[in-house]
């Protein structure tokens, strides 16, 4: 636990905004009513930002958090220290204005470098925890548009560096769309299954939450960005 928190890392902050490096291994915040994991990053929020803990729609399960990265990605997010930005911060992903890129390390090399994956997400019939796409078989419900686009960095005979830029913001969409065109994150044995494809220095989902860009106030642009952490800096070197 102390290692992880050693890892977060504060990007930026002043009175309104708190921006930080999440580490792949540590969960946002807990689920409702149960504590699965020793640590959450909001533990460490509030701590660190006791002023967090009144923040939010649901500050006592998520304070000052107006977007979250899965438990295993990496990467960029931003967070609120007042009910002010935090309304305004809602109000800018709501709208889709924060505009968001992720770097992934997937199996294989799209023949596209280029491209935009535009196919709707919903919970699985089958199995409602996870989310997928309608295709063959494979029956959803609650389905909600989905767009990201994609550019390959580098390609390599076994593995790929893309750089994902999602227009949409919906659970495991990144995770899910590239699953769904035969492009598996690597390690992500939940989408990409058991025998997904996983670079040796790696044991979890090789996505990483690049670059955050936003107008906050309205008219003064910001812009974060966080390198890869090591795990993902060593297999990129395999694309």
């Amino acid at each position: 636990m102390e290692e992880l928190i050693r890892k977060i890392k504060v990007i930026y902050k002043d009175k309104d905004l708190l921006v930080i490096e999440k580490p792949a291994g540590v969960s946002v915040h807990p689920p409702v009513g149960d504590r699965k994991d020793d640590f959450y990053l909001t533990d460490w929020l509030v701590q660190e930002f006791p002023e967090t803990a009144v923040v939010g729609d649901e500050p006592s399960l998520r304070p000052g958090l107006v977007h979250r990265l899965d438990k295993d990605t990496s990467g960029v997010m931003v967070i609120a220290r007042n009910q002010d930005s935090f309304e305004a911060l809602k109000n800018i992903f709501k709208n889709r204005l924060a505009e968001k890129t992720y770097w992934a390390i997937v199996c294989g090399t799209p023949k596209e470098k280029t491209g935009v994956i535009s196919m709707p997400i919903g919970r699985l019939v089958k199995n409602p925890l996870k989310r997928g796409v309608a295709i063959g078989q494979i029956r959803i419900r609650g389905e909600r548009e989905a767009f990201t686009e994609y550019k390959v960095l580098r390609g390599g005979e076994k593995y790929s560096l893309l750089e994902l830029r999602p227009k949409t913001g919906r659970m495991h969409q990144l995770r899910v769309h590239l699953k769904a065109i035969g492009y598996p994150v690597a390690c992500d044995k939940i989408y990409g299954g058991t025998k997904v494809c996983c670079p040796p220095d790696a044991s979890r989902q090789l996505l990483h939450a690049k670059s955050l860009s936003f107008s906050f106030p309205a008219g003064r642009k910001l812009y974060f960005e966080a390198d890869p952490p090591e795990d993902f800096a060593k297999s990129m070197n395999l694309c």
